[in-house]
């Protein structure tokens, strides 16, 4: 795809490289420059005209960012940083030292200065990090004539004018207006006669994952971002919450693979901060297993004296497992997108029990049913076939029921006392189950095999 431009750039043909580079999209431009080595992305940088440099910078993976913070001239890297859009530049600048940040900020204008450190100002993870100043505010006295003009005026610089915002005298919203009311309406039409007053709105304090959700139930490109008296001071866009959503997800999927979620790309996380991210979990797992041992410990005499129960704890405790895992994968999915929330509770455990109940009892009548069958064809438990089917069997729907509840709970409980659900990974759910499941299997077989094999 670059190789015509990887033949200007070798035989030092500017000219025609920044021909060929504008031509295409900064996000394809960004993939070029990542390819290169350092010192041609810095060449391929000081060529691109400035505007194009800026979009393209947004697209550049956060090291190579960093390489060219370092590298590039100052007045370069100012007229670089003073275009960019202000939600990623403030993305640049979170990630960067104290005392670089600092020399980072004098480069900008007094203006974007300002707004990257009001910017800045905002809680880690909120929406106010993300949002841009950058957006179309309109009065209700005004005609559709008027915003037009208005749009062509100011507009170049928003970040997007699908929506335009309509602001009282103090700043506050008070409605928000699709750009294709004004395109199809008469030029003498007054805003206030296109105003429905249905909007959704989002406060700067918030969660980036509450406005994840918000942008999924409403469907919007854009939502505006308010202080909490109601005053507008930026916008959030569609292409920032799929970034920060696709972060979330894959943080989420992490957690629940039993691991902390990795701060880098795999790619890029040194092999010890992996091994420490790994690490803890595993340890944490392990010593819980430590505790099947221990319980099979407990039973030892219940074993010594009837061997062939050992042959079932595989599969009991892995059927335990996996009805704990599917509970709580569908659970913590539920609560990451507000299907449910803490008050569903109740709810949720009289489902998941029935579930849980109609699971196990499926599982109970195979399970039977193989031992049976079994013990008909090649005589393999002597007389006590049914004895140790019906064992298994009841054991089977006591363990996934136990299970699915468990699975299904966890993620309210963490989430009550503040913790991420997805930490309530499978592999915790499976060891948590692995224990009380022998428990309950050899409980179960102690009192219906007493006085047949115990």
């Amino acid at each position: 795809m670059f190789e015509e431009a990887i033949n200007l750039l070798e035989s030092k043909s500017w000219f025609k490289l920044r021909t060929e580079l504008t031509a295409i999209h900064p996000s394809n431009i960004a993939e070029f420059i990542e390819s290169l080595e350092p010192e041609q992305q810095i060449i391929v940088f000081r060529i691109l005209p400035i505007k194009i440099a800026a979009r393209t910078f947004e697209h550049i993976d956060l090291d190579t960012q960093q390489s060219l913070l370092k590298s590039l001239g100052q007045v370069k890297m100012a007229d670089i940083l003073n275009n960019m859009s202000p939600d990623d530049r403030t993305q640049l600048l979170e990630e960067l030292p104290s005392h670089i940040l600092r020399k980072t900020l004098n480069l900008l204008s007094d203006e974007e200065r300002k707004i990257a450190s009001t910017l800045l100002g905002y809680p880690e993870n909120s929406v106010g990090r993300m949002m841009t100043p950058y957006y179309i505010s309109i009065k209700k006295e005004w005609t559709v004539a008027e915003v037009l003009e208005h749009i062509r005026k100011f507009g170049k610089k928003s970040e997007t004018v699908n929506m335009l915002y309509v602001v009282d005298e103090k700043g506050r919203l008070v409605d928000d207006v699709r750009i294709g009311h004004f395109l199809f309406s008469e030029p003498e039409t007054k805003v206030e006669d296109l105003l429905d007053e249905r909007y959704a709105y989002t406060t700067v304090t918030d969660d980036i994952e509450y406005a994840i959700t918000l942008f999924k139930q409403y469907d919007r490109q854009a939502l505006p971002v308010l202080t909490h008296d109601g005053v507008l001071v930026g916008i959030i866009t569609f292409d920032d919450i799929m970034d920060a959503d696709e972060e979330e997800n894959t943080e989420d999927m992490q957690k629940f693979g039993g691991m902390d979620a990795l701060e880098l790309p795999y790619v890029d996380t040194p092999l010890f901060e992996m091994i420490k991210k790994r690490a803890g979990w595993l340890v944490l797992l392990f010593i819980g297993e430590m505790l099947t041992a221990s319980a099979m410990a407990f039973f030892e005499d219940e074993i010594a004296k009837a061997v062939v129960l050992a042959l079932f704890v595989p599969l009991i405790i892995s059927s335990g497992g996996n009805s704990g895992s599917q509970a709580a994968t569908l659970i913590i999915r539920s609560l990451a997108i507000s299907e449910i929330t803490l008050k569903d509770w109740w709810f949720v455990m009289r489902r998941e029990f029935l579930s849980g109940l109609l699971l196990g009892l499926i599982l109970g009548i195979f399970g039977f049913a193989r031992i049976v069958i079994w013990d008909n064809i090649f005589g393999i438990y002597g007389d006590h076939g049914i004895a140790i089917g019906i064992t298994v069997g009841i054991t089977l729907i006591g363990i996934v029921l136990w299970g699915t509840l468990c699975g299904s709970m966890l993620p309210f409980i963490l989430k009550k006392l503040g913790f991420d659900p997805a930490t309530s990974s499978a592999p915790f759910v499976a060891t948590l189950v692995d224990v009380t499941g022998l428990v309950i299997y050899f409980s179960i077989a102690s009192v219906i095999l007493q006085g047949k094999l115990l």
